[in-house]
């Protein structure tokens, strides 16, 4: 049963009054329903707007309400599992010292391993853990608001009410291995489990495995006080809670920025409102958004948690530091300098210069005929790499102008994301290096000074930016180099690490330069093989092993992609990563079959060629159409696209279609070696490999674009993070 009480807001106006009713039920809250007391001008569109805005006001109010409860019982389970986790390693620290026959003396003596009956019930088990509900958050700003999930809204999971740890009743995914171990604590049975997520902690659980093994035959009697977790699990588990603080107070924060959002929205839209039909509205519905729940609660101070939550992280991982804390929950983001515009400008005009007088040397010197030197031009291939970063600035551009949350897709920190003025810097700065050393070289050779110093010179410029790439000093971005030295290792070692959104786009980057990475393997044979030194370039082909590792390295980068598919498909149990798999199978067997053609130009390789890369063609081209770019919807009302579009003009989906079609096709050729003329064969392919990287980037912006609208990865902007230790029932 309502109960409806009548608040009567009245503006003596010559047109009109206002009339505001409070509807409440137990179940759904305070909703705000909207009367007219007298006709506006146009009284059905005036009334549409009043219950379109109504409906937002009373959303936001749920959502609020709910990650407000969200965010208080995280808290409470966070202060549980604090505690759980400071009385464990105490006794494991009161155990090391009791094997060493003496006890410290700073050791509490509440807190011994009689007093907190820790028996050893040694249990391995398997637990699952749950896939985040994800459902879009009602908002009245969306760009801003995206960064919210509407999972509160929807079903809740329930909380254990000794360590607040949730348990989802809904098991949307398939079983996920844990290393768990069963104990007891000041009366409690409890587990502490740590998800096998990466390789360390898959170690960790194996050492405990063993350590099992090797006592099995020991019973809990003498050593039943014993605590059964040594110091690296204990760390695992103290990482997991230092993570779920940063997520907690990052929810807190995001759950601010809800409320001011909100409030300035509603302002805004009321102005518009006012201005278009001259009335005064604004400060009778104002007050009631600002007396509505959202805006005046203030339950468990959830806004003041804020400070607990910066004292008890400072508290229990950072000594008491305050300021070292807030680096960790509050990373500053990097000031822009307009020493960046200034120097990417002067780069990209020593760029320009250099690239014309290489261009005119080049010719002159008859760079690009069929007896170039092989080196010399899959050294060329190393422009791939800068051409992709060049794009992906572009990228950054067009998604801030289109409003896309790039950084809060692939989870880039404050001190690890690059905005697009600084990737043209390093663009510009290293395409300058590569022109000017090439533009050398090329003065040297064309001088007739040939020596293994001379040939040397593209072998050093490779290493020069291998060396910049991994040093150690706080220089040229230190944090995003060693950011993506990371995403390549998660890549590397897929699927031992849980994939996230920017490993497997980084991947697909790689997908694209295949090119790029055969030539590198050239290189590195010429190098590292001594050949430099008597120019011998056919001694890599001539080599059985290389022309094995060319066929690994042709499919590689399809290799890893697969295997981050089958990890997502084992963590989410979503048989679409299953299809997504068999994508790049399809690639793999296509690379092949390419690489098989390349040294045995047969009728039959070439039919296997055709066939096999045709099929993959047509998988990939369906799979970036309806599945990365969410297009080709027949019912939707934008013909062939999809509902949601972030760019105004319809025709440059289709051209952007015709246009990855194209591209797909073209990159076939590069089996047949088109030759223009007496062109190398090699600047044909370096072409048709620069228009597939020029396709990936275009398949960026729509990738994410449809991450932004429809959330296909399923992510959410507060992350739940796992907790250790869960109550269990005695058996």
């Amino acid at each position: 049963m309502k109960l409806i009480i009548h608040l009567l807001y009245v503006l003596l106006t010559d047109i009109q009054q206002v009339h505001r009713k409070l509807t409440s039920s137990v179940s759904r809250g305070d909703v705000y329903e909207t009367e007219l007391l007298e006709q506006f001008f146009d009284a059905e569109a005036a009334m549409s707007f009043f219950s379109m805005l109504d409906a937002q006001l009373n959303k936001v109010n749920q959502f609020y309400k709910g990650k407000e409860k969200e965010c208080l019982d995280r808290g409470e389970s966070l202060e549980k599992q604090m505690l759980i986790l400071t009385e464990l390693k105490a006794t494991l620290k009161h155990q090391q010292y009791s094997k060493q026959g003496s006890v410290p003396k700073e050791e509490d003596p509440s807190i011994s391993s009689s007093s907190m009956s820790l028996q050893c019930e040694e249990e391995e088990a398997t637990r699952t853990e749950a896939v985040d509900l994800q459902d879009q958050p009602p908002s009245l700003t969306k760009s801003d608001l995206e960064k919210f999930d509407d999972a509160s809204l929807g079903e809740w999971t329930q909380l254990d009410q000794s360590t607040g740890v949730k348990r989802d009743e809904k098991k949307l995914g398939i079983s996920k291995s844990f290393s768990a171990r069963t104990f007891s604590c000041q009366g409690r049975n409890l587990r502490m489990e740590i998800p096998l997520t990466t390789p360390s902690r898959a170690l960790s659980a194996l050492s405990l495995a063993w350590e099992d093994l090797v006592s099995q035959y020991k019973k809990c009697g003498s050593d039943g006080t014993k605590l059964k977790a040594n110091k690296a699990t204990l760390q695992h588990a103290e990482k997991m809670i230092k993570r779920a603080f940063i997520e907690l107070y990052k929810g807190l924060d995001y759950l601010k920025t809800f409320r001011t959002l909100n409030m300035t929205a509603f302002m805004k839209i009321l102005k518009k409102f006012d201005k278009v039909t001259n009335q005064q509205i604004l400060p009778i519905y104002l007050r009631v958004v600002e007396s509505s729940y959202f805006n005046i609660s203030d339950k468990a101070s959830a806004l003041k948690k804020a400070d607990e939550v910066e004292e008890a992280f400072a508290e229990h991982f950072m000594d008491n530091d305050q300021g070292k804390a807030m680096k960790y929950l509050k990373p500053h983001q990097r000031k822009e300098s307009h020493a960046v515009t200034f120097f990417t400008g002067l780069f990209a005009g020593c760029f320009t210069a250099l690239f014309a007088g290489y261009i005119g040397l080049a010719h002159m010197a008859g760079l690009y005929t069929r007896q170039t030197n092989p080196v010399y031009m899959e050294t060329v291939m190393l422009s791939l790499l800068f051409l992709h970063l060049f794009l992906y600035g572009c990228n950054i551009l067009t998604w801030k102008r289109a409003r896309i949350n790039y950084c809060f897709i692939f989870e880039f920190a404050p001190t690890q994301e690059l905005k697009n003025r600084d990737v043209f810097l390093a663009c510009a700065t290293c395409m300058t290096v590569v022109v000017g050393v090439m533009l050398a070289h090329l003065y040297i050779v064309a001088k007739g000074h040939s020596s293994p110093q001379v040939d040397a010179i593209p072998g050093l410029l490779l290493l020069i930016f291998l060396v910049l790439l991994v040093c150690p000093f706080n220089i040229l971005y230190r944090s995003t180099r060693y950011c993506f030295l990371r995403i390549l290792r998660n890549i590397v070692l897929a699927p031992l690490y849980k994939v996230v959104m920017v490993d497997f786009f980084m991947a697909d980057q790689l997908c694209s330069q295949v090119p790029m990475l055969r030539s590198l393997e050239y290189v590195a044979c010429y190098y590292i093989t001594g050949s430099y030194k008597i120019q011998d370039y056919n001694f890599c082909h001539q080599s059985k092993h290389y022309r094995d590792l060319v066929f690994a390295v042709s499919f590689l980068p399809y290799y890893w992609r697969a295997m981050q598919c089958a990890r997502r498909w084992f963590d989410e149990g979503e048989s679409s990563h299953l299809v997504n798999l068999g994508k790049y199978v399809s690639a793999m067997i296509a690379a092949g079959a390419k690489v098989a053609y390349e040294r045995d130009k047969g009728v039959g390789w070439l039919t296997l060629l055709i066939i096999t890369s045709s099929t993959a063609t047509v998988y990939q081209l369906y799979w970036d159409f309806v599945k990365d770019w969410g297009l080709l919807q027949p019912r939707s009302r934008n013909p062939w696209l999809r509902d949601e579009l972030m760019l105004r003009h319809k025709v440059i989906y289709y051209f952007s279609m015709g246009v990855n079609l194209v591209f797909r096709l073209a990159w076939l050729q590069t089996a047949l070696h088109s030759n223009f003329g007496s062109v190398d064969y090699r600047v044909t392919g370096f072409f048709l490999a620069a228009l597939e990287v020029i396709r990936r980037g275009q398949w960026n912006f729509y990738r994410l674009e449809n991450e932004h609208l429809n959330n296909a990865g399923k992510f959410r902007a507060v992350k739940i993070v796992p907790l250790p230790f869960h109550e269990v029932d005695e058996d």
